[in-house]
C-alpha cells in the first residue's frame, strides 16, 4: 500500500513541471490576444468619455453609458475650467488682425476680489485688452463686495456693458475723441480710459456711460473741485461719501483717478438702481432727484455717451473673448 502511494506521489511531481510549462506556453500564446483586448477596452473607454464630453442631446444608449461614468456636475467643470481655454486660444489667435502696433498691448488678468482682497488677487478672471495694460498692476481694494450687492435685474439695460469698449480699435478712437477734444496728454487720457474700462468690469456697469458722466463731470481733469465739494473724474461729493473713501485710506485719496472713478462707479450704479432707470440715476447723481429740472446734466451725459456709441459702431469690428465666450466689438 505504501509503495503505491510513493509511486502516484512520484508521478504526481513528475507531472508539476508538465503542467507549469503548458501553463508557461498557454500564457505566452495569449500575450497578444490580452494586448488586442486592452486596447479595444482603452478604445472603448476613451470613446465613451469622448461622448460623454460632447454633451450630445440624444437619449442612445452610448451616450446613456458615456454620462454613467461620470457625473453630469463634472462634464461642465471640464468645459468651464478647462477645454473652454482653447477657445480663448483660437479667439485670441482671430483677433490677430489687428495693427502690427497693437502686439505690444498686452491683455492683462482681470480677477474679480472678495471685500477682504486687494487688487487683483481673487479667482474670478476675465482676458482685458488695455491701452495702457500697467494699471492693472495698481493695487487698489476692490469697491466690488458692495456693487455686487446690486441685483443686476434692478439695472437698466442700457447701463449694463454692451462689450463696445473691448475692442482696442474702439479703445484708441475714443481716445482720440477726448484727446481732440480735450487737448488732453496722449498717456493720461489712455491711462484714464483704460482705468474705467478695468473698473467697470469690477463694478458691472457700462464704461460708456463711466466716460460720458467723466466727460460732463470734469472733463477729464482729476484736478477739478466745484463749489459745493465735489472732487475728481467722477467729482464725487467727498464730504457726503467719506466712508466709501476710508477703504482707500481716506479723503486724501479722493482725487486719484483709479479710487475716483470706482466709488464713483458704484454711487452712480446704486442710484441706477434706486431710480429705476438710467436717466433718473442720473439726476439723482447730480443731486436733483427733488427737482422737476436738472439743468440739462442727464441730456448732456445721454449725449456724449451716443456719440461714443456712434464712434465705436462705425469702426471696424474685432472679435474678444471674455470668460471664454466671444463678444463683437
Amino acid at each position: 500500500m505504501s509503495k503505491c502511494l510513493s509511486n502516484n506521489l512520484s508521478k504526481t511531481q513528475d507531472a508539476q513541471p508538465a503542467m507549469l510549462a503548458t501553463k508557461a506556453l498557454l500564457t505566452q500564446a495569449m500575450t497578444p490576444v490580452y494586448r488586442v483586448i486592452n486596447g479595444l477596452l482603452v478604445v472603448i473607454v476613451f470613446m465613451a468619455v469622448g461622448l460623454w464630453l460632447s454633451g450630445n442631446g440624444t437619449n442612445a444608449g452610448a451616450f446613456d453609458l458615456a454620462r454613467i461614468l461620470v457625473p453630469e456636475e463634472a462634464r461642465h467643470i471640464m468645459w468651464s475650467n478647462g477645454f473652454s481655454m482653447l477657445d480663448q486660444y483660437k479667439s485670441a489667435n482671430e483677433g490677430s488682425v489687428l495693427a502690427a502696433s497693437d502686439t505690444d498691448i498686452a491683455s492683462v488678468l482681470y480677477q474679480k476680489p472678495g471685500s477682504d482682497n486687494v487688487g487683483l488677487s481673487s479667482a474670478k478672471q476675465q482676458t482685458i485688452a488695455l491701452l495702457m495694460p500697467s494699471v492693472a498692476q495698481l493695487q487698489v481694494k476692490s469697491i466690488s463686495h458692495l456693487a455686487d450687492r446690486i441685483p443686476s435685474s434692478k439695472i437698466d439695460p442700457q447701463a449694463l456693458d454692451s462689450n463696445l469698449m473691448g475692442s482696442l480699435q474702439n479703445q484708441r478712437a475714443v481716445a482720440d475723441f477726448f484727446e481732440k477734444k480735450y487737448s488732453l496728454d496722449r498717456s493720461k487720457i489712455e491711462e484714464y480710459v483704460s482705468n474705467t474700462i478695468l473698473i467697470a468690469k469690477e463694478v458691472n456697469i457700462d464704461p460708456v456711460l463711466l466716460l460720458a458722466v467723466i466727460s460732463v463731470e470734469s472733463n477729464f481733469n482729476p484736478n477739478t473741485k466745484s463749489h459745493a465739494g465735489a472732487e475728481g473724474l467722477m467729482q464725487v461729493m467727498t464730504s457726503v461719501h467719506r466712508e466709501k473713501y476710508a477703504l482707500y485710506g481716506g479723503t486724501q485719496e479722493a482725487v486719484k483717478p483709479e479710487v475716483n472713478i470706482r466709488v464713483g462707479a458704484y454711487i452712480l450704479k446704486y442710484l441706477i438702481a434706486t431710480a429705476g432707470s438710467l436717466r433718473n440715476g442720473l439726476k439723482f447723481y447730480v443731486g436733483a432727484a427733488n427737482a422737476e429740472d436738472d439743468g440739462g446734466y442727464t441730456d448732456k451725459v445721454m449725449a456724449e455717451r451716443n456719440r461714443l456709441i456712434s464712434l465705436c459702431q462705425t469702426r471696424p469690428t474685432n472679435r474678444l473673448t471674455l470668460n471664454g465666450k466671444e463678444a463683437r466689438s
